[in-house]
Order: C-alpha cells, then structure tokens, then sequence
C-alpha cells in the first residue's frame, strides 16, 4: 500500500519551508505541498487580484456586487471567483431582468457623466438619473448574449436552484435566438454571428471615431469572428444541457442540433487548414493582407469551448508554440500576432493590438494541460507565475518585453483563466453535474516538481467540498478524494515512461482503460458512491 508521508497544511518539512505562518495560501481553490509554498501564494494572489476589484454599485434601489461592472468581464471573472463569491447573482439577475424584448441583453452600468451611453442611440441605453448611472449595450459588441449563457451555468453549478433556473432560462433562450437572427447580428448567407471589424472580441473598430461611437452604423464595415461564433456554439450546447436538467429532451435536441450547424459553418468559413482566421471581411477589404495569417486570442477561448477535434486542437497548440520559436516578444501569449500597423490609435504591441495578454495564456494553458501537451500547460503557469513573483500582482496585458499595461482592462480577467487552469487544467476537478455530485477527475499533477500535496476546491456559498491528497513514490501514485460526487469519471495522468499495472479503488482490484493522448497516458475508470475515496495505481 502506498502511504502518505507527511500531514498538509504544514509550514515546514524536511528542514524546509513549504507554507506560510498562518496558512493564508488556504481558501477556494488553493494548494498545500511538501516542497515550497509557490504555487500555492500563486493561488492566493490570483484570488487577491480578483478580490481587489470586486465593488458595490447602486442602483435603482438594490445593490449589486459587480466585478468589474460590465457583464462581459463578471462572467469570464466568473471562472475564478465562483469558487468562493456568496453574490453572484445580483448584478448578473439585473442584467437578466432588463433583457430588451427583442432579445437583446445590456452590458455595462456607468456614472451619467462617462460618455459610455452617449456611443450609442436611445434603443441601447436605459438612464437611471436619480442614480446618475446609466445601463448601456455597446451595440457592436457580438459577445454578451452567449457570455450570459455561460454566466448562468456557473450560477446554477453552485447553487443547482432549479426555480431560478426556470425564470431564466427562457431569457437565455431569447438571447441566443436574438443574435442569430437580427439583420445587424446574423449573416443568414453563411449563417454565423457577426460583428463591426474589431480586434478579436474587443469594442472598438478602427473608424476615426470609434472612440466616441460604439453604434452599428449603416454602411458598417462588417466582419465574422470565430470567438463570437465558438461562443454562441458553447451557448448553444450549455443550453441544451440546461434543458436537460429540467426534463426538457426535445428542446435540448433541438439546441445540440443547431450547435452543430453552426460548428459546421465555422470550419466552412473561418478554418485556414491551422487555426481560425481573425476576421472574415463581409463588405470591405480589411487593412492588409493578413488576415489568414493573424492569431488573435479566441484561438484558444475556441479549444475550450468545445469546438475543435483533437487534430484541430493540437494544431492550434501547436502554432502558438512555434511562434514562440519565431517571435521577439518575450511571450507567445499574444492578444493577436502579427499587429496592425496600427488600429485606431494603438500602434503594434499596444493594449490588444499586439501585448501579451494573461488571459489568453491561462486558456492556452488549460488547453495544453487538457489535450496531451501536459509539460507546456505547466511551462505557461512556471512563466507567469515568475511575473506574478516579481510584481507583486497579475495585470491586464503585458508589453512585448514583459513590462506591465495595467490600462484598459481588469487584471482579474487574466487571474481568473489561470485559476481555472490550475483548477480544472492541473488539477483535473471539473464539476460536470452540480455542486460537484459528478466529476469528472483528471489530475496532472505528475508534470509538476511536487510529488506529495494536496489540493482543495469548491464553491464556499454552498459549502461543496473537494479535497484531494496526492503522493508519487516510485512504485506507484495515490489519489485520495473527499467529494460530495455520487460518480467520478477518473482520467489520471501517468508519470512519463510509467505504465499502470494494477489500480486498487479503496484497496480492491478495479478494471481500467489505458488511453493515449499525443504522448501521454492516461488511467480510465469509474467509481460511484462514497464520499471518500482512495485510487492506488501501481507501476510496472
């Protein structure tokens, strides 16, 4: 039997510091080892640069917890701070209940003396003056329908509330169907979202008044970008398991059979044999020649979504690392690459016109670490972790020789794709049914330096707990996992040049699969039932 060796938390072992005094690296989620506290101060300064941004805005009499106060930014925020925020739902509820009849969800709560309502017309903003605050769709914006499905996955993870599921799903549903039927969002021909020409999934194009005027304006040089159409695939199919949830089979059908049309129309369009194209010009000729040529960030939003196979997976992985062969920057992790000789006022490697952006490494890393490219998943988390050491902070993007751009944008962005890197990359805990009652459990923990430790996560508003110790000896590996999981679906890593010759599952024999992903192995088996288990794996 393999057996533990040391007691976590602790703050030295072996004649080694290995945590901290009060173990203030503890929380959801947050890492314990025998070696050094690192990774696990990684953790909590991740969580702090959330935290740091976290405020109240009031308005119309209730109080909204916002981070930062635009949907688009809560939501992807939302992948690191679900884990432990007790209000969620507020701000996100106020955007639910202030749904356009059309279909049409508003994005971002402003003072009245920003010019932020004055980019668009009366049709895009509601005024709150008692308030001096205002509620504003930038109406070029192709993102905030499919992010608000994503939002409420999260919501309902958490809580697993099927009343409130209920009330909004049908609002969901309105929001998906607005975007891909309005003249101004949907381009019927090729049936794909599409957008004004913008840099990837930002809010400006290269017009001389952009900065002022956020409108969709007649004549509108229009573009299809995949990461708005790999959002509303995600959508789609999150939806049909929402319905599913709710006993609604034909509905969820439904909504799986339209992901993929549209998945099909992405690859028809948008697919150079390598990645995705950055822009797909509808009426205009762009500003050069190479928009084939461009990677811009929702490359790797795209693999996680659920879009690409494996061969398409692994090609994309493996154009962001021969370009970190090729370039200059001190980073693959580009917002898009090759630049624009400018756009706008943005001169190459200038905000998202070029810099090294932290939230496309924390999903390339959750890429890697999910696909069979374990060892670079944990190289783009040794990287920035480096940067987070010697700044104190995670910030929005970074210049191509590594200072920091902390204008334009929330740092916690980035912060947040890295904790979920770590959590359901690394670690491997992803909660596939509610308040993790079935996991799906793929550890990596092998590709790391730390061969004992133990990993904690979960969702602190409803008290769901998973605790997993690891150990890694030379004749074999142990997970021991305390979950509320009534089925785990286990996929665990094997070390490089180990096989598995026997796994025990509580100290009894289990049957297992071996499965290959590029030059990886991996041990498959399914386990129901108890809260704590315990999985041996013994090498040949």
């Amino acid at each position: 039997m393999i057996e533990f060796k040391h007691k976590l938390p602790a703050m030295n072992i072996d004649g080694k510091r290995n945590g901290t005094y009060n173990n203030i690296e503890l929380g959801f989620p947050s890492v314990m080892t025998t070696d050094d506290p690192k990774l696990g101060l990684f953790i909590r300064q991740l969580r702090n640069s959330i935290n740091d941004e976290r405020s109240l805005v009031f308005i119309d009499g209730k109080i909204l917890m916002v981070n930062k106060n635009w949907i688009r930014d809560y939501v992807h925020i939302m992948k690191g701070m679900r884990h432990w925020e007790y209000a969620l739902r507020p701000f996100y509820d106020f955007i639910a209940d202030t749904q356009r009849e059309d279909g049409q969800f508003y994005e971002l709560i402003k003072q009245m003396d920003d010019t932020h309502w004055k980019m668009v017309n009366e049709d895009c903003r509601v005024l709150y003056p008692d308030d001096n605050l205002s509620l504003v769709r930038l109406e070029l914006e192709a993102d905030i329908e499919y992010l608000m499905v994503e939002g409420a996955v999260y919501i309902y993870k958490t809580t697993g509330d099927n009343d409130w599921l209920k009330k909004v799903l049908p609002k969901l549903e309105k929001g998906i169907n607005y975007i891909t039927s309005d003249e101004k969002r949907w381009d019927s021909e090729r049936g794909l979202v599409k957008r004004p020409f913008t840099i990837d999934t930002w809010d400006f194009t290269n017009a001389p008044d952009s900065s002022y005027n956020r409108r969709i304006n007649p004549n509108e040089p229009m573009s299809i970008m995949h990461g708005d159409n790999s959002g509303v695939y995600q959508a789609m199919n999150q939806l049909a398991w929402l319905n599913r949830r709710l006993g609604n089979k034909q509905a969820a059908k439904e909504w799986e059979t339209r992901a993929e049309t549209l998945k099909g129309n992405m690859f028809k369009y948008l697919w150079n044999g390598k990645f995705f194209v950055h822009q797909l010009h509808i009426n205009h000729t762009g500003l050069d020649d190479k928009e084939n040529l461009r990677l811009s960030l929702s490359n790797t939003y795209d693999i996680n979504r659920g879009v690409t196979n494996h061969a398409q997976t692994k090609s994309i992985i493996e154009e962001y690392m021969e370009r970190r062969k090729t370039t200059k920057f001190f980073a693959e992790w580009f917002s898009i690459d090759p630049p624009y000789q400018k756009f706008l006022s943005y001169e190459p490697g200038r905000y998202v016109n070029g810099a090294i952006s932290p939230f496309t490494a924390g999903e390339l890393a959750k890429a890697a670490f999910n696909n069979g490219f374990e060892e670079y998943g944990w190289d783009i988390i040794t990287r920035f972790m480096k940067l987070v050491e010697r700044d104190g902070v995670a910030y929005f993007l970074y210049d191509t020789d590594s200072a920091p751009q902390p204008e334009g944008g929330p740092s916690a962005w980035g912060a947040a794709a890295f904790i979920s890197a770590v959590d359901e990359g690394l670690a491997g805990i992803n909660d596939i049914g509610v308040n993790y009652d079935e996991i799906f459990f793929a550890p990596k923990f092998p590709v790391t330096h730390y061969t004992e430790l133990r990993y904690i996560t979960g969702y602190e508003v409803s008290g769901a707990m998973v605790d997993v110790r690891y150990i890694l000896t030379e004749a074999g590996m142990r997970y021991d996992i305390y979950s509320p999981a009534k089925k785990i679906k286990a996929h665990i890593l094997l070390p490089k040049g180990k096989e598995c010759k026997e796994l025990l599952v509580n100290g009894n024999k289990n049957d297992f699969e071996i499965e290959h992903i590029e030059k990886s192995s991996y041990v498959n088996f399914e386990v129901s039932g108890e809260k704590k288990l315990s999985f041996e794996i013994a090498f040949n």
